[in-house]
């Protein structure tokens, strides 16, 4: 008899363990887990009870049985899966053409020398795409309407949402990751910092420079090379941040790890908006007799213009490829800012105050059934959002969460949605819950975007980053990732090897979820190849 290899007798030995954890009745599921998946499993020392998970052709809810479940109604925390729900409700709510406004208003005169006598407002309305370029494009409109000076001062007024955010370190005792960075109805630049380290070998040096220049920050311009290999460099570089308006670096950087970038969150948020507005505006060449502050929109500012943002689809499209929290949080609470802002009676006159103005929300999209006409946006037939509290959150928590529930089976007890990015201990969802919404979502007449915005496997957004095995999956799947310490998922649409299409969602929760993703990886190329259990 031929000895059997180590491998094959690991396999066999896997297969008997989960199978006998199978028929002891420890773990009840619909049916039973592939074998790649039950190896992965005991390879990565998870039991079976961590995982869930809902496999089904794309189609007619009810038409056809899932291909697979396992544990599909049990509430797991999805991690950034959440962000699914978020995103296509608002493509739904709102359509992917809609955009933010975020009106620019003028208390005060402004004569012919392009002097405004009194205060410049900048009136935020949730918009998460106000990086630094999208400031420059803002500030340079106003210089081109005629305003160079401003002899007030510029009122930033973030008081759109009706919220309170957290500490940043709530979450993980991070409080400079970009992450962490808490929503604001006027978000500038995402409230950080990117920082480049490029090494100038001739002066044994490496320079500093930063994507932003903050009124009042001090940074040190450059920082010793050593010879150590890269490893740890951010420790190496021993930066000093305790003091926000000097970032200092004490440490060395080795020039083996060339150019790099470290992006933060400012350590204090409070004064970013304020810094990065009053140096962009000197930059500019604009002259300012007063300070650049927080504060509300007076009742006599008169508008100016509106800045708008790029069309949602493109926001979301950036919010599922790169999952970023901070821009999914925005987006979210915007959802709640429209279903709780009152709207205008019939027939009420026209309000020369932007602040007026822009209380009438653009009115959400009814979704008409398939065949039916065609969507159209701000539509005065359109159905306004139920009543909700006026507090931004819940709104937003209400809006989303009854949406889904129209538009799946889902139960109360099978989807919780907290901040809509999933960067949540909170948050739950059943794998068979967030399936239905991505087979509803699938039917819609927006599946193009939603679909578009999920990273392709192997190719590009978070589905890039290496160590995945994506099998005979690679690059025939749109999948959003999701990753906390205790939770790894992934969920969205799979061509199998004979053209037809599925939806997919697994997701880990167990402490040791991270160590998991093969078998996540395992499921999904099980689904591309078509097989069976």
């Amino acid at each position: 008899m031929v000895a059997m290899s180590r491998s094959r007798l690991l396999r066999r030995l896997s297969a008997c363990w989960l199978l006998g954890v199978f028929i002891s009745g420890a773990v009840a599921a619909d049916d039973p887990l592939p074998i790649s998946v039950q190896m992965a499993l005991a390879a990565a020392r998870l039991p079976p009870e961590a995982l869930v998970a809902w496999v089904a052709e794309v189609g007619p809810p009810g038409n056809q049985a899932p291909r697979l479940t396992w544990r599909a109604r049990e509430a797991v925390n999805p991690a950034s899966l959440m962000k699914l729900y978020s995103t296509g409700a608002a493509l739904e709510l709102l359509g992917p053409a809609w955009t933010w406004a975020t009106p620019v208003l003028a208390a005060g005169r402004i004569d012919a020398r392009g002097v405004l006598h009194g205060d410049l407002v900048i009136q935020g309305r949730g918009d998460p795409t106000l990086v630094i370029e999208r400031l420059w494009l803002l500030l340079r409109q106003l210089q081109q309407r005629g305003v160079r000076e401003v002899r007030g001062d510029i009122v930033l007024d973030g008081s759109a949402f009706n919220h309170r955010p957290g500490d940043p370190a709530d979450f993980d005792g991070d409080a400079l990751r970009p992450y962490n960075v808490q929503p604001d109805a006027l978000m500038l630049n995402l409230k950080s910092i990117t920082l480049g380290f490029v090494p100038d070998v001739p002066r044994k040096v490496a320079r500093i420079h930063s994507d932003v220049a903050l009124a009042g920050v001090r940074i040190d311009a450059s920082v010793p090379l050593t010879s150590n290999d890269c490893g740890n460099w951010r420790g190496a570089l021993k930066a000093d941040f305790s003091d926000p308006a000097r970032l200092r670096f004490s440490g060395s950087y080795p020039v083996a790890c060339g150019e790099k970038s470290w992006s933060l969150a400012y350590a204090d948020p409070a004064s970013y908006n304020a810094r990065l507005v009053e140096a962009l505006w000197r930059e500019m060449g604009g002259r300012l007799g007063g300070r650049v502050r927080e504060g509300v929109t007076a009742p006599e500012a008169a508008l100016l213009f509106e800045f708008a943002s790029p069309p949602l689809a493109s926001v979301v499209r950036d919010i599922n490829k790169f999952s970023n929290n901070v821009m999914a949080q925005q987006l979210f609470l915007s959802l709640g800012l429209e279903a709780a802002t009152p709207q205008l009676p019939q027939g009420a006159p026209a309000l020369a105050s932007a602040s007026a103005a822009m209380s009438a929300p653009a009115l959400p999209i009814v979704l008409p059934p398939p065949g039916g006409p065609q969507i159209q946006q701000n539509a005065a037939s359109a159905a306004p959002f139920p009543a909700v509290p006026l507090d931004t959150a819940q709104a937003a928590r209400a809006a989303v969460s009854q949406h889904v529930r129209e538009r799946t089976a889902c139960t109360q007890a099978e989807v919780m949605i907290d901040n809509g990015s999933g960067l949540s201990r909170s948050s739950r969802s059943s794998a068979r819950c967030l399936g239905a919404w991505l087979q509803a979502l699938w039917a819609s007449p927006l599946m193009p975007e939603l679909s578009s915005s999920l990273p392709l496997t192997g190719v590009d957004g978070t589905a890039r980053r290496p160590g995945r095995i994506w099998g005979s999956a690679l690059g025939r799947a749109h999948l959003k990732t999701g990753s906390l310490r205790d939770a790894a998922g992934l969920a969205g649409y799979v061509i199998g090897t004979s053209g037809r299409r599925y939806v997919f969602v697994a997701i880990l929760n167990h402490p040791n979820a991270n160590a998991g993703r093969p078998v996540l990886d395992a499921l999904l190329d099980w689904t591309a190849q078509e097989g069976s259990p």
